[in-house]
């Protein structure tokens, strides 16, 4: 395979992790779609300057940055949707249901307390299923920093969920 074919391989399989993401944080599906080709198009041409280990992170961040440029100028809050429904059970009892979304609801009432920067590595480790180094290569942060930011994500989670709890 040349390098040519191999990148785009690279490209396409990244670029479907990005749109993902974009989605999963709100922006609709046509806005997503025009980040990551505005994305590719800014890659191509800086190419010439950027490592090929550090592309994804590139490509990322660019994505993310233009959606945050989006959301300034639409006036939009950033919202991360955490449904994720997989119902083990094939014919689940209508308790089960409502007890999972009530159970997403809370979730959810506490990402949207965390950090924004909190709120993206859980979903990053926990949504996208992302590996320590996938993460810390996006983010471009060593992998001593990202596990700690990681478990301070999810004491912070775990102490706003639990103090929720209690008012409830």
């Amino acid at each position: 395979m040349n390098t040519d074919a191999a990148l785009q391989q690279i490209l396409e399989e990244k670029t479907k992790t990005i749109y993902k993401y974009l989605i999963k944080v709100g922006a609709n599906p046509r806005d997503a779609e025009d980040i990551v080709q505005e994305s590719v198009y800014k890659y191509i041409l800086y190419m010439d300057s950027i490592e090929t280990s550090k592309v994804y992170s590139w490509l990322f961040r660019v994505a993310i940055n233009q959606y945050y440029d989006l959301c300034r100028k639409q006036n939009r809050q950033i919202r991360i949707s955490f449904e994720h429904v997989d119902l083990i059970d094939d014919e689940p009892l209508p308790i089960d249901y409502i007890q999972q979304q009530e159970l997403r609801e809370d979730i959810n009432q506490v990402m949207h307390q965390l950090k924004p920067v909190y709120r993206q590595l859980l979903f990053l480790k926990y949504e996208l299923e992302l590996s320590y180094e996938e993460i810390a290569d996006l983010l471009d942060l060593k992998r001593a920093t990202l596990k700690t930011y990681l478990f301070r994500a999810r004491e912070t989670f775990k102490e706003i969920y639990r103090r929720e709890a209690k008012h409830d």
